[in-house]
């Protein structure tokens, strides 16, 4: 316990014959035994032969014990720096880090949000650098504010902006900043989001509804496929349009397909959780039209890793599957070819179930997740096999 003057009850007094080491360095610190919370004065020998003396506090952020400065003795008084602890303690246990400057501001918070969700996202995702420009271009006036002093009006000043005359980007907007609001909330910074009510006060857009991929009824897909082999020529995008359209597998996932995913006598892709939009690893199974692809692609391949190699020698463009398309006149994304298979699976009587699985979708109920075991595989090559002879007239 630090003790104190005769007759006071607030000022410490540290004893400056404290005993030394023989090397003339300080022999410890002062503990303060009075419900401190960590306080504790640190005695110093400097170079010069004086002594200082230093009050410190230890605690846990974030699960690590961390000392911290309260302020040099005498300057700073035992009451002083038991007032100073113990805001640090309430900081602590509201989630706060005391050693900063309090409340961050919007563009810090930002940060750490991005930071929070990098863990969940994809190795080379470029989500961090499409959040990091929605907040440059779309919430730049909220950068330089404390997230506690951000009202509903400031957040509608920057969506009312790109509403109506720039649907797709206001939604991403809205959902990023509603990100980092929510981080706030939960690190004590503020008790609401004014994302909510900036939201109410903006006008219904048919343009911030879902956003559906072009797809075309599952009975023309056989006649755009001939319309992509009339002018593809076997290019690597023709074939991956093929690929994606027999396998029902998202753009992207074709587009970086690699050969030692697939195994050609087994007639599966096992594309691997990092490709995979729910983290999962999922086996493709392949038609005979696929394969019939797949070989295809492999005259082409030269060598290279990549199933659809581009002339750099890495994957396929993104923009090169749907480039085909419109060249063919084909008015459908690459991702529709998934809405034709749904729907053709629906009409044929394919289980609910069943046509989900192929199309990776993961059950949004737990107790189906639970209860699903099963990949259901070799159900799924049944179906698979039936839509490529469906679409390929085979």
């Amino acid at each position: 316990m630090i003790h104190h003057k005769e007759g006071t009850h607030d000022e410490a007094t540290p004893n400056p014959h404290r005993r030394v080491r023989a090397d003339g360095g300080p022999s410890g610190r002062v503990r303060d035994g009075r419900g401190g919370r960590g306080l504790s004065l640190r005695v110093h020998r400097t170079l010069d032969g004086r002594i200082t003396k230093t009050w410190r506090q230890r605690v846990r952020i974030d699960g690590r014990l961390t000392s911290i400065g309260l302020g040099p003795y005498p300057e700073v008084t035992l009451a002083e720096a038991r007032r100073k602890a113990l805001d640090n303690s309430r900081m602590v246990r509201l989630g706060r880090d005391p050693r900063g400057r309090g409340v961050p501001t919007f563009a810090e918070a930002a940060e750490r949000t991005i930071r929070l969700h990098r863990e969940s996202w994809k190795a080379g995702s470029p989500l961090p650098e499409q959040w990091e420009s929605t907040f440059r271009l779309h919430a730049a006036p909220l950068l330089d504010k404390p997230v506690d002093r951000i009202t509903s009006a400031d957040v509608l000043r920057c969506l009312s902006l790109i509403w109506s005359s720039k649907p797709a980007a206001a939604r991403k907007a809205r959902h990023r900043i509603a990100a980092v609001f929510r981080w706030c909330i939960g690190r004590n910074y503020r008790p609401d989001n004014p994302v909510d009510r900036a939201v109410a006060a903006l006008p219904k857009a048919n343009g911030n509804g879902p956003k559906h991929h072009r797809a075309l009824p599952h009975q023309e897909v056989a006649g755009a496929l001939r319309a992509i082999r009339r002018i593809g020529d076997d290019s690597p995008a023709a074939l991956c349009v093929e690929l994606i359209a027999l396998t029902a597998v998202r753009p992207g996932e074709a587009r970086a397909a690699r050969w030692d995913e697939i195994d050609m006598g087994a007639a599966w892709w096992t594309i691997p959780a990092t490709r995979m939009k729910a983290g999962r690893e999922f086996v493709v199974p392949l038609s005979t039209g696929a394969l019939d692809v797949l070989e295809r692609a492999r005259a082409l391949s030269d060598k290279s890793p990549y199933v659809f190699p581009s002339r750099a020698g890495g994957p396929l463009p993104t923009k090169a599957p749907g480039s085909l398309l419109g060249s063919a006149g084909v008015a459908s994304t690459p991702h529709g070819f998934r809405s034709s298979a749904r729907s053709w699976m629906a009409e044929t009587g394919v289980p609910a179930e069943v046509a989900e699985a192929c199309l990776a979708h993961v059950p949004r109920s737990q107790v189906v997740q639970a209860y699903q075991r099963s990949d259901l595989l070799e159900r799924r090559a049944e179906v698979m096999q039936a839509w490529g002879a469906y679409v390929t007239k085979r």
